[in-house]
């Protein structure tokens, strides 16, 4: 496709102010361009349809309404260019459209070409590969054979074979040629015919342009004649009416003067009558004044003799505050030397406060670190005592079950005796006598309850252990708490505590616990708060776990009633 009948199409397209939407002429699909193409028609016998209806509608709006000359040239020559531009826009788009057919049908031929060549082809490999095939199983035959005259023989054979392959090649490769040459021919014709196509285009174009311009000069020169006459008809008819208002303007001018006589007759009248009135009432306002300039005389007298006495007053004022103020004068220097040694003091104050607060915190650094590094070695050494705990533990228990087995031997002994002298010696039933430690396997021994402070580092500062906790916890009867809750569960409420009971402890001990690491920060918080709560033991630790678990128990069962309403 020739993008230059694209370029001339748009600007078909947009004298007519039809904008293309939806599919494109322009696309490499054909069915989207032949939908382009039918979506373009229909919009085009929908615009004729819409002008005839246009035409219609201006004739009755016309005949209904007088309008001007100049108005209907426009409409007039606007119809017959819009339909001038659209004859042209269609015979010059018909070039391409017989193109775009002309190129579908030119598509499909290729294509079926290329199936039936790749049919081909594929026929010609599977053909090749099986006469190779045979001449490849041949040589494998004739390495077995050792008689020159049948070795002869196979080798003719084969030459046969390998030539009739190589004509079957050949063949396919000048029927390949041929249809290349095909093409080229074919390419170069297309090449002509679409020059052919250009040139008649360029044709069509500049006849359409020429026809254009000279209409819409034939109009333009209609529509100024049509200007003209208008002009000419409304400079006569408001030329008229320019008289007739001027004649209309004189005879109200007259009439207004004639009127503004009278006015003046009558206003001089009451001008005279005002006079009159006007001195008789000024003698009567003269006579009031003098009266009142006589008694404000007195009060003037009454004001000069009240000013001299409040200027006596004043100056005695003024004599008392210049001595006061003397006086405070005096009293603001002491002030002022008296700050300038308080600033002095506040200075040297300040200066101490300085050395002594850097003097704190290299002693806070330095016993951070010492505390820092003895905490190291005590954490050291409970492992080392743990460690030795366990091993003390298990020779314990080895040298426990070893003397327990041989115990239990002996009372198996001591028990066989007892039954022969019972049975045989004093003729009495003997009957076996219930003994728990017998059954008992292992050391007997209470573990002893942790402290607080134990139980705390072995949760925040060592893993989990869940096995130590539950056997640290079954000798309370009334506690259920290892079986129901973990140790991490009870590390959580032991933080949320931690967290939210900051008031039960004091803000120096806050302020000393800032640059600690954060697991020795909650441990010597719990540690204040135990000790302000009178938490000693593990069983108030344990008691005080279960209180904040049945309570959140409670909280749950009383808000599942709400939740279900």
């Amino acid at each position: 496709m020739n993008p230059s009948i694209g370029v001339l199409e748009q600007n078909g397209e947009e004298h007519l102010a039809t904008p293309i939407l939806g599919p494109s002429v322009h696309s490499d699909n054909p069915q989207e361009r032949i939908q382009a193409r039918r979506l373009r028609i229909a919009a085009r016998q929908e615009a004729r349809r819409r002008e005839a209806l246009g035409e219609y509608l201006d004739g009755k709006k016309e005949s209904e309404e007088e309008q001007s000359k100049s108005y209907r040239q426009k409409e007039e020559s606007r119809l017959k260019l819009t339909k001038l531009l659209l004859c042209g826009t269609e015979l010059v788009t018909n070039i391409q459209v017989a193109t775009d057919i002309r190129e579908i049908h030119r598509r499909v031929e290729e294509e079926e070409t290329k199936r039936q060549r790749l049919e081909k082809l594929e026929n010609e490999v599977k053909t090749s590969q099986d006469k190779f095939d045979e001449i490849t199983a041949k040589w494998e035959e004739g390495r077995r054979k050792r008689i020159p005259q049948e070795l002869w023989e196979m080798l003719n054979s084969q030459q046969v074979h390998c030539a009739g392959l190589i004509e079957d090649k050949n063949k396919l490769i000048s029927e390949l040629q041929q249809e290349l040459k095909i093409k080229d021919d074919q390419y170069v014709k297309d090449l002509k015919k679409q020059s052919e196509d250009i040139t008649l285009l360029l044709e069509r174009m500049e006849e359409q342009v020429k026809n254009v311009m000279k209409n819409f000069r034939q109009e333009l020169i209609h529509i100024e004649k049509a200007f003209e006459t208008e002009r000419q008809e409304l400079l006569s008819s408001n030329k008229k009416k320019w008289e007739r208002a001027l004649q209309a303007h004189n005879a109200k001018e007259l009439e207004y003067l004639i009127n503004r006589m009278k006015k003046v007759e009558d206003y001089e009248k009451q001008l005279n009558k005002q006079r009159v009135w006007d001195c008789e009432e000024y003698n009567t306002i003269k006579i009031k004044l003098e009266q009142d300039v006589q008694i404000l005389e007195q009060q003037l007298q009454q004001m000069k003799a009240t000013y001299q006495l409040n200027q006596e007053k004043l100056e005695y004022n003024f004599q008392v505050l210049k001595k006061r103020d003397e006086e405070s004068t005096v009293i603001k220097s002491q002030q002022k030397r008296k700050l300038n040694r308080l600033h002095d003091v506040l200075n040297n104050l300040r200066t101490k406060y300085t050395k002594q607060i850097r003097q704190f915190r290299d002693d806070n650094q330095s016993l951070t670190s010492d505390y820092k590094r003895l905490v190291t070695q005590f954490k050291d050494l409970q492992k080392a005592l743990r460690h030795f705990i366990i091993i003390d533990e298990e020779k314990f228990r080895e040298i426990w079950l070893m003397n327990e087995a041989e115990a239990k031997v002996l009372a198996q002994r001591a028990f066989d005796v007892d039954r022969i002298i019972h049975s045989q010696h004093l003729g009495l039933p003997w009957k076996m006598p219930n003994l728990w430690f017998l059954n008992n396997v292992g050391p007997i021994s209470l573990q002893q309850q942790k402290s607080v402070t134990q139980i705390l580092e072995e949760l925040l500062l060592q893993t989990e252990d869940e096995g130590t906790e539950a056997a640290a916890s079954e000798d309370e009867s009334y506690m259920d708490l290892p079986n129901q809750v973990s140790a991490k569960t009870t590390k959580k409420i032991l933080m949320l505590l931690c967290d939210e009971s900051g008031f039960l402890i004091e803000s120096k001990l806050l302020s000393l616990l800032l640059p600690l690491e954060k697991s020795e920060c909650y441990l010597l918080r719990l540690d204040a708060i135990f000790s302000a709560l009178a938490i000693e033991s593990e069983d108030d630790l344990y008691k005080l776990v279960n209180f904040f678990l049945r309570y959140r128990a409670h909280r749950l069962s009383s808000a599942q009633p709400f939740g279900n309403g």
